[in-house]
């Protein structure tokens, strides 16, 4: 399975180490910010009325570098830790690429 995802390209944003990553940028001062986030010990269960396991949800406090302020990021998986819902306040989620030519385009050259 693992070699089908790498030949057509996953989109679930999980790293070969099986964590996820998130890709942030704040509402205020637009710097960008990388979490990475172990799926093992971060998600917390939510469960139904019959005690079944129903998904996992992700609260996650993020703070930028440049203003410090606080971004709060919440995403909803199912039972197969699949992502359902995402929301985030203060601040917008990117994608890697858009992270990765921000940092290379904020990064200062070297004479």
């Amino acid at each position: 399975m693992h070699f089908l995802r790498r030949l057509f390209g996953g989109n679930d944003n999980r790293d070969r180490d099986g964590a996820i990553h998130l890709y942030v940028e704040c509402g205020r001062c637009h710097a960008v910010v990388h979490v990475r986030v172990d799926p093992r010990n971060d998600l917390t269960p939510e469960y139904g009325d019959s005690d079944d396991l129903v998904g996992y949800r992700l609260i996650k406090e993020i703070m930028d570098s440049r203003c410090f302020r606080l971004m709060r990021a919440e995403i909803e998986y199912d039972a197969r830790r699949r992502e359902i819902k995402r929301t985030i306040e203060g601040g917008a989620f990117i994608t890697r690429d858009e992270y990765e030519q921000r940092r290379s385009s904020s990064s200062p050259s070297r004479d």
